[in-house]
């Protein structure tokens, strides 16, 4: 099942699959994401102003990798944002088969009244930093922006044209990446900066599968920038990438005897990342730009065999692919899974009735979706997908084209 929406309706299909489909049976969720954006001083106003109204504005916000919450220097934040509304002021709203219009409607009447009930919760607030008028017909939203002290004030995403605006001091940044990734989500994250040095920091610390530095953080190119979240945000691979269209094969079940030597009355604990590496290459894109695609090992998998012997194959392919593996010694009750550690996964290669009680402890927990093995896990089972896309340009010229006339 290759799904894209909501978090929650995947959680539903996780949740129906494994009471009806086969145990093991694949999904492949690109869900939503609270995507946020830093502008430091450093950045170039004009171009983070442009980048800013794409983000936020473009199809009238409906894009799951949308911008929801921008944060600006307190040093330049009044100037940007008055650059801002100065940009939104030249919006057109309208039919979006007219060439002329840059803000079409929300989807429908029902997404139109959350989205409203919003703004307005703000507007009693007076949070509102500036907005503009809607036609009265049709199910618009005018772009609008919203004051908040953060990221965390955000209880859901807001799938419109509404930007929430924070401002940070500039000792605050790691607070600030520390905030973002609390959420639980990580689609996209946006910079804007002309500190070579703070792009490598932010860019190591952020939990996001899509990272986008000096420009806009949407319209992601098959090829060039493969797409897709993590945590909260999606189960991967990354759409338009190199561990894509493998998923959609048939797995290699493998199927031993359900033999137990002990019993444990407790899951092993997730280790560290003390063994985290990154692996990087260069993908293909337009002059001027930089596109990378990493991986680095998700959190453990846990091999539970059946059985030592079983449990310790299914280490040695965990870790022969770069990844973390956690052997399970004995048996345990399949629902202490629902509660347990949030491993990257669970293999588990014995009888389909125990699989299918560890499938539905595994689809009543919170928080990202664990998948289930029946088989050798691949690549991207073990190790999750990180992009990183930067505007070389940004810095006032193409590095790249001025090497090569030096």
């Amino acid at each position: 099942v290759a799904f894209t929406g909501s978090t929650a309706t995947a959680l539903r299909i996780r949740s129906a699959m494994a009471e009806h489909c086969n145990p093991g049976a694949i999904l492949i969720a690109e869900t939503g994401g609270l995507n946020a954006m830093i502008v430091d001083s450093t950045a170039l106003p004009e171009q983070a102003v442009q980048s800013v109204v794409e983000s936020a504005f473009q199809s009238a916000g409906q894009r799951c990798s949308a911008l929801r919450c921008l944060y600006i220097q307190e040093d330049i934040a009044e100037d940007v944002i008055e650059m801002l509304e100065g940009a939104m002021d030249a919006l057109v709203m309208g039919n979006p088969w007219d060439i002329s219009t840059d803000v079409g409607p929300v989807i429908d009447e029902t997404a139109q009244k959350g989205i409203a009930e919003h703004i307005e919760t703000a507007r009693a607030e007076g949070r509102i930093i500036a907005e503009l008028t809607a036609p009265t017909v049709g199910t618009f939203i005018a772009p609008t922006m919203i004051r908040v002290n953060g990221i965390a004030d955000l209880e859901r995403e807001i799938f419109g044209p509404v930007l929430h605006i924070a401002t940070f001091k500039a000792t605050e940044l790691d607070k600030v990446i520390d905030a973002i990734n609390a959420t639980g989500y990580g689609l996209t994250f946006g910079l804007h900066t002309r500190i070579d040095d703070r792009v490598q920091h932010v860019s190591e610390r952020i939990e996001a599968g899509n990272i986008y530095v000096n420009r806009n953080q949407i319209g992601a190119i098959v090829g060039s920038q493969p797409f897709g979240g993590e945590g909260l945000s999606g189960t991967g691979p990354k759409a338009g990438g190199p561990n894509y269209l493998p998923r959609f094969s048939a797995p290699d079940l493998k199927v031993v005897e359900d033999t137990w030597d002990s019993t444990q009355k407790d899951l092993p604990k997730l280790p560290g990342h003390s063994g985290a590496f990154l692996e990087t290459i260069t993908l293909p894109g337009p002059t001027g730009e930089s596109n990378r695609l990493s991986t680095l090992p998700r959190p453990a998998l846990l091999c539970m065999g059946p059985g030592k012997d079983t449990a310790a194959e299914q280490a040695r392919a965990v870790t022969a692919l770069g990844g973390n593996a956690v052997e399970l010694s004995g048996s345990i009750d399949a629902t202490a899974l629902t509660d347990g550690p949030a491993y990257g996964g669970v293999l588990w290669w014995g009888d389909e009735a125990t699989a299918r009680k560890l499938e539905q402890a595994l689809s009543e927990r919170d928080g990202p979706i664990i998948p289930l093995l029946r088989g050798l896990p691949d690549t991207a089972r073990v190790r999750a997908e990180r992009h990183v896309c930067v505007d070389t340009t940004a810095s006032g010229g193409n590095a790249q084209l001025l090497g090569a006339a030096g």
